[in-house]
């Protein structure tokens, strides 16, 4: 038996055989040609190829891991279409007079190397993205077949690393688990991984052979460790503990249905955060009681233009009608720091998580945000639509956005536009917003508390810094007392305030969310359940008595 660790993309277990993926090194030879133009055609006609092969991927992603994860195949599209990539091979090309292979796989070696280098991770992604589409013009100008990664039954896929369009092609119910050797956690593989909430470990330790293939192999997803070949004490233990996950999913599905409250009567409203309408089928599935985040930025970072009026209303008009009268939280666009929208064109900034972000664009650029408004004021008119502002500091911003409301319903009136009375309300995801949470709670009708910007604004440390992750500490006491001043200051005022950062799914803290009053944890959708248990099996008097002691 060998046991290699990995980073852990999804828990849980996986057992079956292992399928050693190894792809074809793609052989280039330089060759001397003697009419240009004749090479560019190619080349030329070999991208227009490409193109249409990744339109085909996309419309199959599209139909099996939804929009979110079909997207990389129109980056790609718009990668192929990039001057500075199309302009270095034709420059190959031209002044070395060679072959278009040599000039593709030379921009590809370059373009690699540079994202490679970036210090952001986002782009240090991109480099494999160029490999891949690099990879298949040489397919294509070579006239070889393109790799498959297929098992005849389902498998623990290995491979030193799996680019987007091989893992959409591959048949989603035969693989067990994904094991690569590179990748990192935002790599598609993972996004996939998790899409699909099979076990997957990326950055795993091991030499990539062919002495694993087709021998027995275990994933455990949850320590990030992979077994090839487990003895039998192993393997008996991973069976039970297979077994013991399973039975836990069971017990999970019978609580669908069930009201979320505690054993001595306290109610709490458990809802979704979602970033696509995408996300509706899994909040469906998971039962929840309405969505208590729809991140309405991703409708402006999924396109290359500000979406117009008529685009948004659609979109928010799907959801409230799929929710079918439960309450659908909209977040206003909260784009910014590390969240960039080329097309806003914004300056850059040294420090931009304290910068020109949320909020603070929406109320300079009021023709953006009343587009908006108004999208989301007519969509309220087909279901319990709520609207959150984020990144509140002061009342004087919460009094001017109720002035810019006001005017978008005189327009809507003057216009006879039907629309509906959507609740208002605010994060809290700064000090300041908490410190005055008691005044602000009296403008708005609920909090939710961005536990995310609160937790890294209230140490003075930048979550995205991963140099600082032994600082960082989201149970720090300041954190915990902020959001229970937040709670009390909402109940005074006679409003509802929840949670809807990462900090609410964190089930070592449901119980002292509850104890503080907490109204609402807005968490993913496959942590509804789970929270869900924890409520049922809780005595909030008891628990706070208990903490007394």
């Amino acid at each position: 038996m060998k046991a290699y660790s990995g980073k852990s993309v999804f828990g849980g277990i996986a057992i079956g055989k292992i399928r050693v993926y190894k792809k074809e090194e793609q052989q280039v030879k330089r060759v001397k040609i003697t009419d240009v133009d004749a090479e560019l055609s190619r080349y030329e006609e070999a991208k227009g190829k490409a193109i249409a092969q990744l339109q085909g991927l996309y419309d199959k992603a599209l139909k099996e891991v939804g929009e979110a994860n079909a997207a990389i195949f129109e980056v790609h599209q718009m990668m192929l279409e990039d001057d500075d990539y199309n302009e270095s091979v034709e420059n190959i090309v031209r002044n070395q007079e060679v072959n278009a292979e040599y000039a593709v796989a030379a921009t590809g070696d370059n373009f690699s190397q540079m994202f490679a280098s970036m210090d952001d991770d986002y782009m240090r992604e991109r480099a494999a993205d160029i490999k891949d589409i690099s990879e298949r013009l040489l397919t294509i100008l070579n006239g070889t077949a393109s790799g498959s990664v297929d098992a005849e039954e389902p498998a623990i896929i290995v491979a030193d690393d799996l680019a987007p369009s091989e893992t959409v092609q591959m048949d989603k119910d035969k693989v067990l688990s994904f094991v690569t050797v590179h990748g990192s956690l935002n790599s598609h593989t993972a996004i996939l991984a998790r899409t699909m909430a099979i076990p997957a470990l990326v950055s795993t330790e091991m030499q990539l052979d062919d002495t694993a293939d087709g021998k027995p192999g275990i994933v455990d997803g949850a320590n990030g460790v992979f077994y090839v070949d487990p003895d039998e004490e192993t393997l008996t233990q991973m069976q039970q503990k297979q077994k013991e996950e399973a039975e836990k999913k069971e017990l999970l599905l019978a609580l669908k249905g069930k009201e979320n409250v505690t054993l001595d009567g306290q109610k709490v409203m458990l809802y979704a955060n979602i970033g696509n309408i995408k996300d509706l089928a899994t909040v469906r599935q998971n039962d929840a009681g309405g969505i208590g985040l729809f991140r309405s930025e991703f409708i402006y970072l999924e396109k290359d233009h500000y979406p117009t009026e008529e685009e948004q209303f659609q979109i928010y008009k799907q959801v409230a009608e799929t929710m079918a009268g439960k309450r659908v939280i909209i977040r206003t666009l909260d784009i910014g720091a590390d969240k960039q929208c080329d097309y806003f064109d914004m300056e850059h900034e040294e420090n931009p998580a304290l910068g020109y972000r949320a909020i603070r664009i929406c109320l300079t650029r009021p023709e953006v945000f009343k587009t908006q408004l108004r999208a989301l004021m007519r969509a309220s008119a087909f279901g319990k639509i709520a609207i959150m502002y984020p990144m509140i500091t002061s009342i004087s911003e919460v009094r001017r956005i109720k002035e810019i409301v006001a005017e978008v319903k005189k327009e809507l009136d003057e216009q006879g536009t039907p629309y509906g009375e959507p609740e208002q309300g605010i994060m809290i995801e700064t000090p300041a917003a908490v410190m005055i949470s008691d005044m602000l709670a009296k403008e708005v009708d609920f909090f939710s508390v961005g536990t995310n910007d609160l937790t890294q604004y209230t140490l003075a440390i930048d979550r995205q810094n991963t140099k600082l992750d032994e600082f960082y500490d989201a149970h720090h006491p300041a954190v915990l007392r902020m959001i229970a001043m937040v709670v009390e200051n909402a109940h005074k005022a006679g409003i509802w305030a929840g949670i809807c950062g990462e900090l609410g799914a964190d089930q070592t803290l449901t119980r002292e969310f509850l104890s503080m009053g907490v109204d609402e944890l807005s968490v993913s959708p496959g942590s509804i359940l789970p929270i869900r248990k924890i409520v049922l099996e809780t005595n909030v008097e008891e628990y706070r008595a208990g903490k007394e002691c």
